[in-house]
């Protein structure tokens, strides 16, 4: 049988035991006895770059959205951009009825460069065609603006 050794407490150096221990043991830079966990110092390096780089695809991430978004927004504009020239055109063009409400309608122009509105689609007229070139067809939609469903590229 093996019998503990029983510790002789009257033997212990106290002043060597105060050198091995410290007041403030959670700021020191190591373990401050053996049951200690293993301290090992950060390469801050490491830790930086990693959040750099993460930081760096996040921002590219959002800017990447907001340009989307921005594509989305320049593109209505255009549109909207498009739809007041031809709307204008067709206010000044020559109209010999009186549009309805979600009618779908075709502007032409003339060969002088008058414009004109009319009921007739371009693949209707027939040979003889009184238009120099078809411009737009679009709709009257119910706050007096016109939808454009089909433009040439001028």
């Amino acid at each position: 049988m093996n019998k503990a050794k029983k510790i002789d407490v009257s033997k212990i150096d106290l002043k060597k035991l105060g050198e091995k221990t410290t007041e403030s043991p959670g700021i020191i830079p190591y373990a401050h006895h053996s049951g200690s966990a293993l301290v090992k110092p950060e390469d801050k390096g490491k830790i930086v770059g990693r959040a750099v780089a993460a930081m760096q695809a996040q921002t590219d991430m959002q800017m990447s959205q907001i340009y989307r978004q921005m594509q989305v927004l320049a593109e209505q504009a255009k549109s909207i951009q498009s739809r007041v020239e031809v709307s204008e055109r067709i206010y000044q063009a020559s109209i010999s009825f009186e549009p309805l409400i979600n009618h779908i309608y075709f502007l032409y122009q003339r060969e002088d460069g008058t414009d004109f509105l009319s009921m007739v689609g371009p693949e209707e007229w027939g040979r003889k065609k009184p238009f120099g070139q078809f411009v737009a067809e679009v709709k009257l939609l119910a706050d007096h603006t016109w939808e454009i469903l089909q433009k040439t590229d001028d």
